[in-house]
């Protein structure tokens, strides 16, 4: 399966263990990574300003994620209307890539999930669904 991860799950993954970070191996191990030029920028921008991460480790990072699929940033936001202006920006990145699930913990996200043209899911979610039996 195609699993874009948002840069919120993304953030907690490599800062925290925890659901995240499990999300992440289990896309790793039995899925393909998706991301986008947009969740990147937003990623680290996060890791150098809310958590202080030494350029080294976010270079090491951004190596690590550039290793598989980014997509570039769309030529247009999505036309859905978002609560946040920068989630269409998210949403259009996944759908451009062919996603056929968006994992993030945005309640902007998630909030119009069923309206919008990608599954979506929170963490949790899709930790359940993976782990259905």
């Amino acid at each position: 399966m195609r699993v874009f991860l948002d840069t919120n799950v993304l953030v907690s993954a490599f800062a925290t263990r925890g659901v995240c970070a499990d999300v992440l191996r289990v896309v790793l191990a039995e899925h393909t990574l998706v991301t986008s030029e947009v969740v990147l920028g937003e990623l680290f921008r996060a890791l150098r300003t809310r958590l202080k991460l030494p350029a080294r480790t976010i270079h090491e990072i951004e190596m690590f994620l550039r290793a598989h699929e980014v997509h570039p940033r769309p030529e247009a936001p999505s036309p859905i209307e978002i609560r946040d202006p920068a989630d269409r920006w998210v949403l259009a990145s996944a759908v451009d890539a062919r996603a056929e699930l968006l994992v993030t913990g945005d309640r902007d996200l998630l909030d119009v999930a069923a309206d919008l043209p990608v599954k979506i899911v929170n963490p949790r979610a899709f930790w359940d669904l993976m782990r259905r039996p």
